[in-house]
């Protein structure tokens, strides 16, 4: 399907009822049009306990994510709100209108300690819709009112848009922003991340951030054994070159539906490699397609996993990549009062 990672919606794995297509049915290729759902939750900030995630507290201005990434780790989650991780989680998008309106009463609440927030710790904060709805940039302005600080995860080359407040922010310590480059081959973006934006534009992207003083790194992740993981190397010297400090590797992850919906995207578009890459997974996980351990979700286990850690680490030595550690701080947290804002 033009422009959609998954082609199939997999039964929801909390649902008692399925939806089998008849045999004798003609096929049907068209790809189905995108649904923006009003999500009313009454809360924004998310907190979280994982050893694995590296941070506390997010805000997802939306659920589920038009990027249609085919790997993407969130597209369980989908299933908590009754749809299908397959098509649903790419084509059924849950807005959250208030999230600016919400996160400036969070932050006014005389509870709340000020922290590193993330955007985002599930999907996208910068996927196509936010072009027209701008929540994300409504969420920033008020982050930088308060110069709360805020980490950034996006493969979108439109978080250059909202520059002005990321240098606002990184005048008082208060952000990083970190790009996902998965491969830097555009052919194979176009089915396996068919609605985000071209490796040459994040690579502007971190570009431009790095020179209106933005810090900035990149995230090779998810590296795919047998498939981009020989494209590290790459990457890093394509990020670096452009202005990366940092950088950050995630190994492919396939909890529940993700596996099947990952399977059946090889035997369509790379039924040679399909196997390797299978049997290469298995290799990081154990025997298995996925491993939910804490701890090694991310990086995998035994020698296969060893090796990529090793290119990672040698890649960034020879770089000049993690040289120095870059934290973001609170010192500069304010509450704007009624008083201040007259002004």
């Amino acid at each position: 399907m033009k422009g959609r990672g998954a082609t199939w919606n997999p039964q929801n794995r909390f649902e008692t009822l399925a939806y089998v297509r008849d045999e004798e049915a003609p096929p049907d290729d068209t790809s189905p049009g995108t649904v923006y759902l009003r999500d009313p939750t009454r809360t924004i900030i998310a907190t979280n306990d994982s050893p694995d995630v590296g941070f506390e507290a997010s805000i997802n201005p939306y659920r589920g994510c038009e990027h249609g990434c085919i790997y993407c780790f969130a597209r369980p989650f989908h299933e908590f709100l009754g749809f299908s991780a397959g098509l649903d989680f790419e084509t059924k998008i849950l807005v959250k209108e208030d999230a600016p309106a919400l996160l400036r009463e969070e932050l006014s609440a005389k509870k709340w300690q000020p922290k590193v927030l993330v955007m985002s710790g599930v999907t996208d904060p910068y996927q196509p819709i936010e072009r027209r709805l701008g929540i994300t940039r409504g969420c920033l302005e008020v982050l930088a009112e308060f110069r709360n600080p805020v980490g950034i995860i996006t493969k979108n080359h439109l978080i250059t848009r909202d520059i002005d407040l990321l240098a606002e922010l990184a005048a008082h310590k208060a952000v990083c922003v970190t790009i996902s480059i998965t491969t830097l081959d555009p052919a194979l973006v176009r089915v396996m991340e068919p609605r985000t934006s071209t490796p040459e534009l994040r690579l502007e992207a971190i570009s431009r951030l790095a020179e209106a003083g933005v810090p900035v790194g990149v995230n090779v992740a998810p590296t795919i054994p047998g498939l981009t993981d020989h494209e590290m190397p790459s990457i890093l010297a394509a990020a670096k070159e452009a202005g990366a400090k940092w950088a950050g590797i995630v190994v492919l992850r396939l909890p529940w539906a993700v596996a099947p919906l990952f399977e059946k995207w090889l035997e369509e578009h790379f039924p040679d490699r399909k196997d390797k890459v299978l049997n290469r997974i298995r290799d990081l996980r154990g025997g298995k397609l996925y491993d939910a351990q804490w701890g090694v979700r991310g990086r995998g286990t035994g020698i296969f996993a060893e090796q990529i850690r090793a290119l990672f680490d040698v890649t960034c030595r020879r770089v000049g990549l993690n040289e120095e550690r870059y934290e973001l701080s609170t010192d500069a947290f304010r509450k704007p009062t009624a008083q201040a804002a007259l002004f």
